[in-house]
């Protein structure tokens, strides 16, 4: 799959948009957020199904990456940042909760099946994560991206992201054998805030500046282009001080809100997203195995076990982060849902309990079982959630448009 010609290439392209368009528009005929549809048109496309998709390939993870970059762009763009700013103690706490109570219930979960102190860890560190994309997603389709549960869910995501940095290095130094340190934690933690702050301070001054420069040009397209070099920049040095590329992204998104072009480059934007966004949920779909499921297998009893062990402290653990804020007015049952899908990054760290022998197969099955379980069980519970008052479905301008319900 690493080494296809472009015949190949464009097959698959046209499998992936062509299935995900399909069944995306199948769940909202259902009721469900065109977003499951493109997760289970992932599983179909997928290695343990019809292995047209392999979520490892290189070329499926770098469009997945534009993708999900993409996203968090335009969901920054439509994100107002002082009202982020206005639900920033809620949502600190909000993350914070939702660190702690995953990892505390992991840790005693593990203890008590007997499992050793740095496993427990791992596991534990494991379910701390949260997927913003996922969740983002649904609150934008259904016009609620703007609303207080909303930004509450978007800033403890980001905060969450932060400090499950700060958990990994910690994890990484104690299954690398390698001593974990104040200063190294002070470090990551230092660049980590100084980056967010410091990009938000910063760029408030300058980016509107130079788009409004750059806007004379009159060229089609080039705000466009300008937004993207933007973002992706961010992304860049997001990464270069060890944050997801994510952050980067979202937070160029935020300073594109405060420019007079925002329109232009939203619009532009939306138009990729058509294309790069759908195959970043095929692609998380494509790495379920849906073998583990199998109860017939005898190999997979402990798996079942204990995945579903997982997935019931996973959902608990952060439904119950929604409530943390007790001072919050809007409906915390919809912050708390927000709160439950994982993703990547919890993979990231039971795939380092695995290469450092921490973690046994049964167990990083497990871990894979819960993430996939909370990525599947969250677009519908919170469409339930955001709809059960019969507000209207209706889409939000720009990051909305990407799904174009039938």
């Amino acid at each position: 799959m690493d080494h296809l010609d472009v015949p190949h290439f464009l097959a698959m392209l046209i499998l992936i948009l062509g299935v995900a368009r399909l069944l995306g528009a199948g769940a909202a005929r259902l009721g469900q957020p065109s977003v499951l549809g493109e997760l289970l048109a992932g599983v179909i496309l997928g290695a343990s199904v019809l292995g047209v998709v392999d979520s490892k390939a290189e070329i499926v993870h770098l469009l997945s990456e534009l993708g999900v970059l993409l996203l968090l762009f335009a969901i920054g763009i439509e994100t107002d940042l002082k009202r982020l700013m206005r639900v920033g103690g809620t949502a600190a706490v909000v993350a914070i909760a939702g660190v702690v109570f995953p990892f505390v219930l992991g840790y005693i979960l593990c203890k008590s099946l007997g499992q050793p102190e740095l496993t427990a860890i791992v596991v534990g560190a494991s379910l701390t994560a949260t997927s913003v994309g996922i969740t983002a997603r649904v609150f934008s389709e259904l016009g609620k991206l703007r609303e207080p549960e909303g930004q509450v869910v978007l800033g403890a995501a980001i905060i969450d992201d932060v400090i499950g940095l700060i958990i990994l290095t910690v994890v990484a130094g104690l299954t690398g054998g390698g001593g974990v340190t104040l200063t190294k934690i002070a470090t990551t933690t230092g660049l980590a805030f100084g980056f967010l702050v410091g990009t938000v301070l910063v760029g408030r001054v300058i980016v509107p500046r130079v788009f409004d420069f750059l806007s004379r040009t009159k060229h089609a397209g080039t705000m466009t282009s300008v937004g993207l070099i933007l973002a992706f920049g961010l992304a860049w040095i997001a990464h270069r001080c060890g944050l997801a590329p994510i952050i980067g992204a979202f937070a160029a998104g935020l300073l594109v809100n405060e420019t007079r072009q925002t329109e232009e480059v939203e619009h532009g934007i939306t138009a990729l997203g058509h294309f790069f966004v759908p195959i970043f949920f095929v692609a998380v779909g494509a790495g379920v195995d849906v073998k583990v499921f199998n109860p017939f297998d005898t190999g997979n009893h402990t798996t079942l076990m204990l995945g579903g062990l997982m997935i019931i402290v996973a959902m608990v653990s952060k439904f119950a982060a929604g409530f943390a804020p007790f001072w919050f007015k809007g409906r915390k049952s919809v912050v708390g849902v927000g709160m439950i899908p994982r993703g990547e990054v919890g993979l990231i760290f039971a795939q380092m309990g695995v290469n450092q022998g921490v973690l046994n197969p049964q167990l990083f099955g497990a871990v894979t079982l819960m993430v996939m379980a909370t990525t599947f069980v969250t677009p519908p519970l919170l469409k339930r959630l955001l709809t059960q008052k019969g507000e209207p479905n209706k889409a939000e301008d720009g990051i909305g448009e990407l799904v174009n319900e039938p």
